[in-house]
C-alpha cells in the first residue's frame, strides 16, 4: 500500500477565484487541498488550473461523497472515478469523513453522523479496507462535527476512531474546529476528547471557522467554514502541536470566501505555531 506524506506546513483549500493571485504571487504554502468530487469531470478549466497548481505544490484530495459510514455498499463507479483522479494527480494525501451521505441510491447534500457500535465499526472498517485496496494507498479519516448523540452508541468517538485506525491501518485527519464544535454542542470538554484521541495516527490537521446560534439551552455551533478560526480553536491547535510536533495543517474556508491575503494571514498564524512546535520538539529530541 502506497504511503505518501504532505509537508508539515500550512495549506489552503484551493478556490478557483484565487487562481490568478496564486499564479502571480506564488504564496509560501506547503500544499493545496481540493474536494475530489469537483474534479471528477473530464478536462476543462478546473483540470487546467489543478494541473498548474500540482506542478508547484503538494496536493491533498479531500472526499465528501464516498459515504464511508453508510450501511450499503460503496458506490463502485464513484470509487473508480476517485481512483482515476488519484492516478492523474498522484496526491500526497487522500482523506474522507466519518459520516454517511447516501442511502438506497439517493445522495444527500450533507455529512450525517452514525452511532458508534460494533456493527457500524465493522461497516466502516470494511469500507475503508475496500477504498485502500482500490486506490492502493493509505487514506485518512476525519472526525466529524456533530449536533446529536445516539443512545445506541456503545463506544466513544475516540475509541471508535482508534479501533478503525488499528484494524485498517488508515490514518486520521484531526479537525480541531470539529472537536470544539462538537464539545460545545454536547457540553463536553474538548481537552478531554483530545487527551483520548489517537494522535499517533494523525496525518493532517484542519482548522476552520464556525457559526454560532443562541438557543435557550446554550450556544449551538455550526461547522460552517465561513469565518476566521476562533481563538479557542487556535489554543487547542497549539496544544495539539505541543504533543505531536508539526503536522500538515489546512486552513479550511468554503463559504463567504475572502480574498487570498486574508487566508494567507491565517496560514501565517498556523505557520508560526508550526515553527514553534518544530523548535520545541527539536530541543526535546
Amino acid at each position: 500500500m502506497s504511503v505518501r506524506h504532505l509537508p508539515a506546513a500550512p495549506g489552503l483549500g484551493f478556490k478557483p477565484e484565487h487562481f490568478a493571485a496564486i499564479r502571480s504571487t506564488r504564496p509560501d504554502l506547503g500544499f493545496f487541498e481540493v474536494h475530489a468530487e469537483n474534479y471528477m469531470g473530464a478536462g476543462g478549466v478546473p483540470h487546467a488550473q489543478l494541473r498548474a497548481l500540482r506542478e508547484e505544490y503538494a496536493l491533498s484530495l479531500h472526499g465528501v461523497g464516498l459515504s464511508i459510514g453508510g450501511a450499503g455498499r460503496l458506490d463502485a463507479e464513484h470509487l473508480a472515478r476517485l481512483k482515476r483522479l488519484c492516478a492523474i494527480y498522484e496526491p500526497e494525501s487522500f482523506s474522507e469523513h466519518l459520516a454517511w451521505s447516501s442511502h438506497g441510491g439517493d445522495y444527500l447534500n450533507d455529512l450525517l453522523p452514525l452511532p458508534y457500535t460494533p456493527e457500524t465499526l465493522g461497516i466502516v472498517c470494511d469500507h475503508i479496507d475496500e477504498v485502500q485496496a482500490v486506490l492502493g494507498r493509505r487514506m485518512l479519516l476525519e472526525n466529524p462535527s456533530t449536533y446529536v448523540l445516539f443512545a445506541q452508541s456503545t463506544l466513544s468517538e475516540t475509541d471508535f476512531l482508534a479501533e478503525v485506525a488499528r484494524r485498517t491501518g488508515c490514518g486520521l485527519l484531526l479537525d480541531v474546529n470539529n472537536v470544539f464544535v462538537s464539545a460545545t454542542n454536547h457540553r463536553a470538554d474538548p481537552r478531554a476528547y483530545l487527551a483520548a484521541f489517537p494522535l499517533a495516527a494523525v496525518g493532517e490537521l484542519h482548522l476552520g471557522g464556525h457559526a454560532e446560534e443562541a438557543l435557550p439551552s446554550g450556544p449551538l455551533l455550526i461547522d460552517a467554514h465561513g469565518a476566521p478560526v476562533a481563538d479557542p480553536v487556535w489554543t487547542l491547535y497549539a496544544e495539539v502541536l505541543a504533543r505531536t510536533g508539526p503536522l500538515p495543517t489546512l486552513i479550511e474556508w468554503d463559504n463567504d470566501v475572502p480574498e487570498l491575503p486574508v487566508l494567507m494571514e491565517e496560514a501565517a498564524q498556523a505557520g508560526a505555531l508550526l515553527d514553534g512546535a518544530e523548535v520545541r520538539h527539536a530541543r526535546a529530541g
